[in-house]
C-alpha cells in the first residue's frame, strides 16, 4: 500500500478545519469533544454520546450531518420501539397479479443513524443494530440488504442513574469506536449560549464536505503510516487490560478486545491526519485511549464498591505502560550520552 504524502495530507487537514469550525459554531465550548467526534468519524467508526438531557449532544450530531452533505435519519429509541421498526419489515404486496412479501427499508438505510437515547429502548430493539454496525448490513427473513456507504451510527444516551432507561449490553458497546461523556458547560460558555442562541432554533450550519470528498480522507486515513513502535504500544496496552497482565488490571474483571487494538489503530491515523502528520504517534494512541477503552473494561465489584471508574483504571494503566518496552536504549539515557 502507497502511504499518504504529506501533500494529501495537508490538503485532507484544510478540510477537517473547516469541519471543526462549523461544528465549534454548533457546540460552544466543547472544542475536545468535537475533535474526538471528527476523529471517531475519520476512523469509520461509530459514536456514543453519554450526557444528561440538554448538553447538545442531538445538535451535535444534526450539524454533523449538514456540514458533510449525507443522508441522515433520526431514530427516537422508546420502550415500545420495535426491531423491525429501525431495520425494515416485509410487507405483503400484490405484484404481477400474485401476492409476496417485499422488504420495506427502514430508517438504518442511510448514512448517518441518529440513534437518539438509544437505552431507552428494551434489549431486543438495541439489538437490531449489532449486525448492521459490524456487517453494515442487514438480515430479514433469512435475505440480507447492504447498508448504503459510508455508514455511522452516532448514538446518544442517558446515564444508567436516570429513570427509565436499560444499559447496553458489552456486546453492542464494543461495536462503538469510541464512548464520550459530553458534561456540563461552564459559566462563559452558558452566557456565550444565551446571548448567540433562542430556545427552539436550530444554529445555521454551512456544508463542508459531500459524501465523495469525504470518501477520499477516510481512504487516506487508511494510508497514514501506523510505525511498528507504535503498533507494539498499542498491543501492550489493550494486553494490560486483563487481569494479572498490570497492576491497573487488578479491578477489572474483563479486559478489552481485539477490536479495542484496532480502534486504538484506527483511531491513531485519524488523529494524526488531522493534525496533518504522514504517520501515528504514542501520543496520538494516549489521545484516543480513553474514548476507546472506556466502555470495553468490566470493573470487579470491589473495585466499585471503593469508587473506582472505569476513566480512573484507563488513566492509571496508560501511565504504567510505557511508550516502548523494555529498557530505554543506553545512547538515549543521561549516563549513555555523558
Amino acid at each position: 500500500m502507497e502511504f499518504a504524502s504529506e501533500t494529501e495530507i495537508a490538503a485532507a487537514g484544510k478540510h477537517v478545519r473547516s469541519l471543526s469550525a462549523a461544528l465549534n459554531q454548533v457546540l460552544f465550548g466543547q472544542e475536545e469533544l468535537i475533535d474526538l467526534v471528527l476523529t471517531g468519524i475519520l476512523a469509520r467508526g461509530h459514536i456514543l454520546l453519554e450526557g444528561l438531557p440538554g448538553l447538545g449532544k442531538t445538535e451535535l450530531v444534526k450539524g454533523l450531518s449538514k456540514t458533510l452533505r449525507l443522508d441522515t435519519k433520526r431514530v427516537q429509541f422508546t420502550p415500545d420501539l420495535l426491531p423491525g421498526d429501525i431495520t425494515g419489515n416485509p410487507v405483503l404486496q400484490e405484484v404481477d397479479g400474485r401476492r409476496s412479501f417485499v422488504f420495506q427499508p427502514g430508517p438504518l438505510f442511510t448514512n448517518i443513524v441518529l440513534a437518539d437515547e438509544i437505552n431507552r429502548a428494551s434489549p431486543k430493539t438495541q439489538s437490531a443494530l449489532l449486525e448492521a454496525m459490524q456487517e453494515r448490513r442487514v438480515t430479514v427473513l433469512g435475505e440480507s440488504h447492504e447498508l448504503p456507504k459510508p455508514f455511522f451510527v452516532l448514538a446518544t444516551q442517558n446515564p444508567i442513574e436516570l429513570e427509565g432507561t436499560y444499559p447496553l449490553p458489552e456486546a453492542q458497546l464494543d461495536r462503538f469506536l469510541f464512548k464520550l461523556e459530553v458534561t456540563r458547560n461552564n459559566v462563559e460558555t452558558l452566557e456565550r449560549i444565551v446571548g448567540n442562541r433562542e430556545l427552539g432554533a436550530e444554529p445555521q450550519v454551512e456544508s463542508i464536505m459531500d459524501g465523495a470528498e469525504l470518501d477520499e480522507v477516510l481512504n487516506l486515513v487508511r494510508r497514514v503510516y501506523l510505525p511498528d513502535v507504535v503498533a507494539n504500544y498499542i498491543a501492550r496496552v489493550v494486553d494490560a487490560t486483563h487481569p494479572g497482565q498490570s497492576a491497573a488490571a487488578r479491578g477489572i474483571r474483563y479486559g478489552a478486545s481485539p477490536r479495542a487494538a484496532l480502534s486504538l489503530a484506527s483511531a491513531a491515523k485519524a488523529r494524526a491526519l488531522i493534525n496533518e502528520r504522514t504517520n501515528a504517534s504514542f501520543e496520538d494512541v494516549r489521545f484516543v485511549a480513553p474514548s476507546v477503552l472506556r466502555h470495553r473494561i468490566v470493573l470487579e465489584y470491589n473495585a466499585r464498591v471503593e469508587g473506582l471508574t472505569n476513566n480512573d483504571l484507563v488513566r492509571t494503566l496508560l501511565e504504567e505502560v510505557p511508550f516502548q518496552a523494555g529498557s530505554t536504549p543506553k545512547t538515549m539515557t543521561t549516563t549513555g550520552n555523558a
